[in-house]
């Protein structure tokens, strides 16, 4: 192998000459530990289950600032520290160039998550860099984000398909779709995974003035294509004997769709605003009566296959994307009236309630696992190494 390969991700790191180990950077996200949002999760868990499997793991982490970069290591995961001043989606350009030309000195496998930096890793490709790109879902077909940035996206897309040598995609949907893009037999299907959750805290629910049990939840941006007004509307039709929590920042009075959301809602309805706390966040999801989800775009949702892990009934939006995730055993909707309905039978029914979290936490145990999700990108990655790594491995100097 040659001295580049080998280089340490800084120069004050002894040497790793003898250090046989698969090497994989990790690439898109705001880094470990994750606490921005789904693909930095992934991140986390992929990379500690490589660790756990031998492998050496180098995640890029977008920090606040300037200067030079920087080295540390979060239980094991060696972190390559960039700092960014600028703020918003501009900064994390910023940090995703950045990052492409330091991951550029190594010749080391990439993985990379969302086609952000399309255009950027061509430089990788043309430098004979292996890397695997988790592509997301179809992100510039999103109106929120306007046209500029839904052209950049659509451009990244069409880049990241193009110097990936392998594609992942997180849902058969999404499948299908980068078959319009690239070969079959250059993309796979990898779903998003969840920690599984068999008990939990009560104190942080009933902190919340709530009892377990007692309440609904509704978790998610608080946009229109995530039909958070369908589902309060419906929720609100009737008095409900159950509470129902919905987080999030909502801002009625800049936000037109946030003030429609907040005049629908009945008095069962609270807006606890955004909470990211794991240890209040895990408790709410397991002591809740039923999960609501209305997204209606985006592949495999985190947020759903949590719920899953939770063994949390699910209500869901009625499309391929939902429904494939949570399966048959889960109750769907399409509008307001729908929603009404099914809540009118789910919740009198405590018999119906406890089939659909069965239901949850067996689709959960059939492919969402952290565990199954973290050993189905080894395996792929394993198959793009560079050679001379796998010659080591396997005891050819």
């Amino acid at each position: 192998m040659s001295a580049r390969q080998r280089a340490p991700i800084d120069s004050d790191r002894s040497s790793l000459e003898t250090d046989d180990r698969p090497v994989v950077r990790i690439l898109g996200t705001h880094g470990v530990p994750a606490n921005y949002g789904g693909f930095e999760t992934a991140a986390e868990k992929v990379g500690l289950h490589l660790l756990a499997a031998g492998w050496r793991v180098i995640v890029y982490c977008q920090v606040d600032g300037s200067g030079e970069i920087t080295y540390d290591e979060w239980h094991g995961l060696e972190r390559v520290n960039v700092p960014v001043s600028v703020p918003g989606w501009r900064g994390t350009s910023l940090f995703d160039l950045k990052c492409v030309r330091h991951v550029s000195q190594f010749d080391d496998l990439c993985l990379v998550f969302g086609y952000n930096t399309g255009i950027f890793n061509t430089w990788q490709r043309l430098k004979g860099i292996p890397m695997v790109i988790n592509m997301d879902g179809i992100e510039w077909s999103r109106s929120r984000w306007g046209f500029t940035r839904q052209a950049i996206l659509y451009i990244n897309e069409r880049f990241s398909a193009a110097v990936g040598n392998h594609l992942i995609a997180d849902h058969p949907a999404i499948e299908k779709y980068l078959w319009t893009r690239a070969p079959k037999r250059k993309v796979t299907m990898i779903a998003y995974g969840a920690d599984e959750v068999l008990e939990a805290d009560p104190a942080p629910v009933r902190a919340l003035g709530l009892e377990p049990g007692g309440y609904l939840t509704l978790i998610c941006r608080p946009i229109p294509e995530n039909s958070i007004l369908e589902l309060v509307q419906g929720f609100s039709a009737k008095p409900r004997s159950q509470k129902l929590v919905i987080l999030g920042n909502y801002d009625p009075q800049g936000d037109e769709y946030h003030r429609q959301v907040m005049e629908a809602a009945s008095e069962d309805v609270l807006f606890v605003g955004a909470i990211f706390d794991p240890a209040i966040v895990q408790p709410l999801r397991f002591h809740s009566a039923l999960y609501m989800h209305g997204h209606t775009v985006g592949g495999t949702n985190p947020s759903l296959v949590e719920a899953l892990g939770a063994g949390n009934a699910v209500l869901a939006h009625d499309n391929v994307y939902n429904r494939w995730t949570a399966g048959a055993g889960q109750s769907y909707f399409t509008t307001a009236e729908e929603v009404e309905a099914a809540l009118d039978e789910i919740l009198e029914s405590p018999d119906r309630l406890a089939e659909m979290s069965a239901a949850a936490r067996e689709r959960y145990l059939s492919g969402l696992t952290w565990y199954q999700i973290g050993e189905q990108y080894r395996i792929l990655l394993d198959r793009y190494l560079p050679k001379n790594v796998k010659k080591i491995r396997n005891g050819r100097r």
